[in-house]
């Protein structure tokens, strides 16, 4: 392992005292990555421990039986008592209290508005994985003649599509931005000017993180003929 405290082999023989401050912050090297994401992990558990823990009655606690606090007992109460309020919400009751719930919180000027955006956020953060891109793109952005890679959303719905005047289905198409592919535009495309790649979704994002260095089956064309004639014409 190479550290920026190991010693130079050229120089002269260092110190002892040289020699033990070199191992000395090569260690907190090793040390100091794998010490605070313990740390961390311990904190975030006994964080958690401390606001679930209050809340169930002393009787049924470990401690009660065997004397002992340990560390971890809220996690457990907590991602248990979460399962089983998931899987009551999505039953048919589940579902009508939390419709009654929402409504009783839309009543509430204040409430109504943090909730809202709790919401939003924690749907985002949590999303189920079958809410992701449907297939990487070609797109002419930002003027004719540029080309760009896009991220296929869905087929556009509701007020956008009926406000929009095309004769076909209008695609929304998320542009990602170069290194960082998490921020972007949104753009709704006829689908006709939609160029769909037979790369995945992971290849093309390897791509733009990768600022047009990394393609896939490098050795060959990246592009079908079709596309690459495409784009030589402009049409």
């Amino acid at each position: 392992m190479t550290t920026p405290f190991d010693d130079d082999p050229s120089s002269r023989r260092p110190s002892l005292f040289a020699r033990l401050r070199s191992s000395f912050l090569t260690g907190l090297v090793v040390i100091a990555p794998v010490g605070l994401t313990i740390w961390l992990i311990w904190t975030v558990i006994g964080w958690i421990d401390g606001f679930v823990l209050p809340l169930v009655p002393q009787t049924i606690r470990p401690e009660h039986y065997i004397g002992i606090n340990l560390r971890g007992v809220g996690v457990i109460i907590f991602l248990v008592f979460t399962i089983f309020v998931g899987w009551i919400a999505k039953g048919l009751i589940g579902r009508s209290l939390i419709r009654w719930g929402e409504s009783l919180v839309d009543r509430m000027p204040v409430v109504r508005s943090i909730y809202s955006g709790i919401k939003q956020i924690s749907e985002t953060v949590f999303a189920q994985s079958e809410r992701s891109f449907e297939t990487a793109c070609l797109i002419e952005y930002p003027r004719k003649g540029i080309w760009a890679i896009g991220f296929i959303s869905t087929t556009a719905k509701g007020e956008v599509a009926k406000r929009v005047e095309t004769t076909g289905q209008l695609m929304s198409v998320f542009l990602p931005t170069t290194p960082n592919p998490t921020s972007g535009f949104l753009l709704f495309l006829p689908k006709e000017d939609v160029i769909e790649l037979d790369m995945s979704v992971e290849e093309a994002a390897k791509l733009v993180i990768s600022a047009g260095l990394v393609y896939p089956n490098s050795k060959d064309d990246p592009l079908p003929l079709e596309i690459r004639d495409r784009i030589k014409t402009g049409t």
